[in-house]
């Protein structure tokens, strides 16, 4: 059974998100920090706000399905959601590493790493468009608008690590993964167990990838901006 329409137009959505990044910070009224800023807090506010209450809620179907085998496999989604952010966390630390070496050699091995593991990231939200725990059009708009302000925090990650790379190849390899990710959730469907897990290490990876970009005091994080941003945004997820 094919997905709505919609499905596809919010998939081309968030690609070409990922494509104009830089181009839509640029022509903001607000700065290029308080901008990233203000979209770290909204995503990061899904994440707390809507995807781990979800994950709360499918616990008795994750449990059931350990089969009793391993006790702890009763909150995998949690070990799952730890995974995603430790993943994320040691290709940062890799990237820096690769960057503070000034390695040319090294740092291209490390980008390629690098678009890889977020191209599977972004699979997994092309095919979470399709499929999704909770269904519904405001669901599904909010999950949205959610991964839409986090690819401007990744975009930005990625230009600060590898800039003249992804510009020139990571940012349409990680546009075309989004689309990827819908194509597989038109002709494959997981469990509920599935799904859940997916939006566990989605979790995860977000948590880091906003927190990398807004603590470290040389990158100038405005916290205003932050705030306003997880705040608003879980206004609209409690209310709406």
């Amino acid at each position: 059974m094919l997905s709505p329409p919609w499905t596809f137009v919010l998939a081309v959505g968030l690609a070409v998100i990922h494509l104009e990044a830089e181009r839509f910070r640029a022509t903001a009224l607000v700065s290029q920090r308080v901008w990233i800023s203000f979209a770290g807090g909204a995503s990061l506010a899904y994440v707390f706000v809507h995807i781990l209450p979800e994950l709360s809620e499918e616990q008795e179907t994750l449990r059931e399905s350990s089969l009793g085998l391993l006790p702890f496999l009763e909150h995998h989604a949690y070990l799952v959601a730890l995974g995603g952010f430790a993943t994320f966390y040691g290709l940062e630390r890799l990237a820096q590493r690769s960057r503070s070496e000034a390695n040319e050699e090294e740092g291209d091995w490390v980008f390629w790493v690098h678009v890889a593991s977020f191209g599977l990231y972004n699979l997994i939200i092309g095919y979470l468009l399709v499929h999704r725990i909770e269904t519904g059009l405001w669901n599904l708009l909010f999950f949205f608008l959610a991964m839409g302000f986090h690819f401007f925090v990744t975009d930005a990650g990625f230009r600060r690590l590898h800039e003249r790379p992804y510009h020139r190849y990571g940012r349409w390899l990680l546009a075309g993964a989004v689309l990827g990710g819908w194509v597989v959730g038109e002709l494959v469907g997981l469990s509920e167990v599935n799904l859940a897990l997916l939006f566990a290490f989605l979790a995860g990876g977000v948590v880091l990838n906003v927190i990398k970009e807004e603590l470290p005091e040389q990158r100038q994080s405005n916290f205003v901006a932050f705030v306003v941003g997880a705040a608003g945004y879980a206004v609209l997820l409690l209310f709406l």
